[in-house]
């Protein structure tokens, strides 16, 4: 009798191989072999793998997290936000799968919201999402096991850009333009926090606040200082909302839109066109786009 081995089932990096006995062949009869075998005569020894729970629990959560983006991709959506949301839960899966914490750049609310919406269902997973101050528009967001990520990570810096802009004033586009002149992308950049005529006050990622100070000299033709400032120092005002009732012939973007900021629809209309009206954080250019929430402009 000899025993042949054959390959059993693998589950969470662990292999299992069941055994089987038949009686052994002489080289006599090899010519006429039968190529169709008789899975009754196999014998099947149970095996016991050696899983722990620990491993069942990562790979559940592995599961769990492919799972929720394959929901979220069936959802639609806006391709660069479906991206983004992607490379998250792929690296929220590594962080339960190495036992630690990991961290996103600076992303945009509708990336914030959907991959908080999809993280929110696993279970033993831990996100934190911080951009500075209570009503930050970019945050950054930290994911890991719930038994490693025990506190807030220190990963959101502040910096104050300070110059004389009493004769020259300085909208949110120069001082982006400016930051980003000096070589760094934009997703390790949070909210420009305008302070009138003292300059503006930024979030960014601790490990570019040394390189911001020194390159950082100029924004449009006035001079100005960084230095990093405490996150309790920050000045900034609370979002102005306003909740009204209207009655529209229709649901699109242009009609809704023209009554919540009370100027006419055709202008309204051609601010969608040039991309100056953005929904939920989205930016839109089509006028009959279907109003469903809140309007930002």
């Amino acid at each position: 009798m000899r025993a042949l081995r054959t390959p059993g089932m693998a589950a969470a990096g662990f292999v299992a191989h069941a055994y089987t006995r038949k009686p052994l062949l002489s080289s006599q009869t090899l010519p006429s072999i039968n190529l169709r075998t008789n899975f009754n005569s196999f014998r099947i020894f149970p095996l016991v793998a050696p899983f722990t729970s620990s491993a069942l629990e990562i790979s559940h959560s592995a599961q769990a997290v492919k799972g929720e983006f394959d929901v979220f991709l069936k959802g639609g959506g806006d391709k660069d936000t479906i991206e983004d949301v992607k490379r998250i839960l792929e690296m929220a899966n590594r962080a339960l799968l190495r036992r630690e914490v990991l961290h996103t750049d600076f992303v945009t609310p509708p990336v914030l919201k959907e991959s908080m919406l999809a993280l929110e269902k696993i279970a033993d997973i831990k996100m934190v999402a911080q951009g500075g101050y209570p009503e930050a528009e970019r945050c950054r967001l930290s994911v890991g096991h719930a038994n490693v990520l025990t506190s807030d990570p220190d990963i959101v810096a502040a910096l104050s850009i300070s110059g004389n802009f009493g004769f020259e004033t300085c909208t949110h586009g120069d001082f982006l333009g400016s930051i980003l002149g000096t070589g760094i992308v934009r997703d390790k950049l949070g909210d420009i926090l305008l302070q009138g005529e003292k300059g503006a006050q930024v979030l960014v990622v601790p490990e570019l606040v040394d390189f911001l100070v020194m390159s950082l000299d100029k924004v449009r033709n006035v001079s100005v200082t960084c230095k990093k400032i405490p996150l309790l120092a920050l000045e900034y005002q609370p979002p102005r909302t306003k909740t009204l009732k209207t009655v529209e012939a229709s649901l699109r973007l242009d009609s809704i839109a023209s009554a919540g900021f009370k100027i006419s629809r055709s202008k309204m209309s051609s601010l969608i066109r040039f991309v100056l009206l953005s929904l939920l954080f989205l930016l839109h250019s089509c006028p009959s786009v279907l109003k469903t929430k809140r309007i930002y402009m």
